[in-house]
């Protein structure tokens, strides 16, 4: 298990914030960028704190040439919306999402136990092995035949934790228009 750590580094007057992870498996020190400018240094548990910040001072050209054209203050304005989108719908979206699970629950009579929104970047909704269902509070936002596609889809990981025939099958019995449904999700970004 690795242990996060969030930092900051100033390269050439640009306060640079990035991640530190110290792990068991790693061998060595490790540098990513991505994109939106944040970066990862991961370390292995026995290396010595100096030996790192060395590590970063004698890649911090390189970094800052990553990172020289990524509008920081429009990062964090977009984070900032982000935030308060999430604290202004998250009530309304738990209430729809308890109605509508309830409604379809009815039908298919599954258990489950937590059902979390959350501020989630790359999904609509996930089902784990714990019988614990979560939404992202963008649900809301969606057409309401979208809204319960992906409500349904996570009610019927409980049965079925995979995308196999007999999970499609159990989707078809109350959104029978599902393969089109799912089409139209994927497009929206």
């Amino acid at each position: 298990m690795a242990l996060n750590r969030k930092r900051k580094i100033n390269i050439n007057g640009k306060d640079i914030e990035y991640v530190f992870k110290r792990t068991k498996m790693s061998k060595s020190v490790k540098l990513a960028v991505y994109q939106d400018g944040h970066f990862v240094v991961s370390a292995p548990k026995w290396y010595p704190i100096y030996v790192i910040n060395k590590f970063i001072e004698e890649k911090s050209q390189w970094i800052f040439d990553k990172v020289k054209d990524v509008d920081f203050d429009l990062l964090d304005r977009k984070k900032a919306d982000e935030i308060a989108g999430y604290k202004k719908y998250v009530k309304l979206a738990r209430v729809v999402v308890a109605s509508r699970l309830e409604f379809f629950n009815r039908h298919y009579g599954f258990a489950y136990n937590r059902v979390a929104i959350k501020n989630q970047k790359t999904c609509w909704g996930s089902c784990s092995q714990n019988a614990n269902l979560n939404f992202n509070y963008k649900i809301i936002n969606l057409p309401e035949e979208l809204r319960d596609y992906v409500i349904v889809h996570e009610l019927c990981h409980l049965r079925e934790l995979n995308h196999s025939r007999d999970f499609w099958n159990l989707m078809a019995q109350t959104v029978p228009n599902h393969r089109e449904l799912r089409k139209r999700l994927k497009s929206i970004k």
